[in-house]
Formats: C-alpha cells, sequence, structure tokens
C-alpha cells in the first residue's frame, strides 16, 4: 500500500469542514424560525408548506441537484442577479456546494426543532406572557432553553448531513480539486481511480469526525 499523500489528504477535509460549519449555522437558524413561526402560523396552506419543507429529504440528491443548478445557473433571472451582484456565478464554487448543503439538511434541522417546540408546554409560554413578556422574550428564555437537546440533536444532524452530501454538490459545484472538492467526492473519485490508500485516509478522517462529534454531543446532553 502506497502512502498516504498530504497535500492532496487535507484540502478536502478542509473544505468539507468549512462547508459543513457554515452550512450547519445557516441551516440551524433557518430551521428554528421556521419551525417557530409554523408553529404559531395560521395561514392556510400549512400543510402544503410543511410538505415543501420536507420534499428535498425524499428526493434523490441528484434532482435536488438538478433543480438547483436551473434556480441559479446563468440562465435564470436569480442566478443573472447573483452574477452581477457577486461579479461571478455561483455555480461551480465553494458556496454552490454551502447552499446544496443547506437544502438538503433543512428537513432534519426542521422537523427535529418543530417537534421540540410542540412539546414545550404552552402554559408555561401563556403564564410568561400573562407576566408581561413580548414574544422574543418568550421564545428566547422559555421555549428555546426547553428546547435545548433537540437543538443540539438538530445541529448534529444538520452538521453531519452537510459533511455528507455528496450528490447534489457535485450536481452544481463539481469536483474541482483544491477549489470545490469534499471529501464524499474526493473518495468517490480515489475509489474510481483505484487508490484504496487515499479513500481510505478520507474514509476514516470523516469516520473520525462524526465520532467525536456525536461523542462531545452525548456528554453535553
Amino acid at each position: 500500500m502506497t502512502a498516504v499523500n498530504w497535500a492532496e489528504f487535507w484540502p478536502p477535509v478542509q473544505l468539507s469542514l468549512q462547508v459543513a460549519s457554515l452550512s450547519c449555522v445557516i441551516v440551524l437558524v433557518l430551521g428554528v424560525l421556521a419551525a417557530r413561526w409554523i408553529r404559531r402560523s395560521r395561514i392556510r396552506g400549512k400543510l402544503m408548506l410543511e410538505t415543501i419543507f420536507m420534499l428535498p429529504l425524499v428526493l434523490p440528491p441528484t434532482v435536488v441537484g438538478f433543480l438547483l443548478l436551473v434556480i441559479l445557473g446563468r440562465r435564470s433571472w436569480l442566478g443573472q442577479w447573483i452574477e452581477w451582484l457577486f461579479h461571478a456565478s455561483v455555480i461551480f464554487s465553494w458556496w454552490a456546494a454551502v447552499l446544496a448543503s443547506i437544502v438538503v439538511a433543512f428537513p432534519l434541522v426542521y422537523q427535529t426543532m418543530k417537534t421540540a417546540f410542540d412539546a414545550v408546554d404552552r402554559s408555561l409560554e401563556d403564564s410568561a406572557r400573562s407576566a408581561g413578556a413580548g414574544e422574543w422574550q418568550v421564545f428566547r428564555y422559555i421555549t428555546l432553553p426547553m428546547s435545548y437537546p433537540s437543538l443540539l440533536t438538530a445541529a448534529i444532524l444538520g452538521f453531519a448531513r452537510s459533511l455528507g452530501e455528496f450528490g447534489a454538490t457535485l450536481m452544481i459545484a463539481g469536483n474541482i480539486p483544491n477549489k470545490t472538492q469534499t471529501v464524499p467526492t474526493a473518495i468517490y473519485v480515489a475509489v474510481d481511480a483505484g487508490n484504496q490508500t487515499m479513500a481510505w485516509a478520507w474514509t476514516i478522517a470523516i469516520v473520525l469526525i462524526s465520532f467525536i462529534m456525536l461523542l462531545v454531543a452525548r456528554r453535553k446532553t
């Protein structure tokens, strides 16, 4: 077995951690806000909206990637606007990997937080309101602290889903070494090329990262 090429090993690992960390923060904020809004909202079509929220969970990642490619590509008004604003296309950039990770991780975070918010005793929230607390204070000091274990679970699920994202990322970010190549795509290329050493190195790395993340989370819950 040949030695690990460390110069080749580190860039996908660093990029995967960067993408997963940023995606986790963004999707956690979006998931918490969406779950809180759905819980308090009485709008018509709530079931339809929640179904749309959960759709990326059941769609094949390549379908999600293709839809993102159409929405954010240079032929779409959104893609053209982004390119005009930033003087660069989001497609085939590491930001595309972040967007793909956010979309596929959102259903897990949203559903986890919605379940957690639904389990909070509403009488406690109503008592805080009757004592003069505003909605933000109720959410900050009652709802969110009581949902902390679920919040941590949602963060882990969001990070793990982003870390392991492959299909959608490959569709809109590509597999450009030192630019958009993440660990999952690097493993795929290494196996396809018969480079078992690098495939094992990246596999062990992602298993260790996931193990440490879960271990820390279990000690805090």
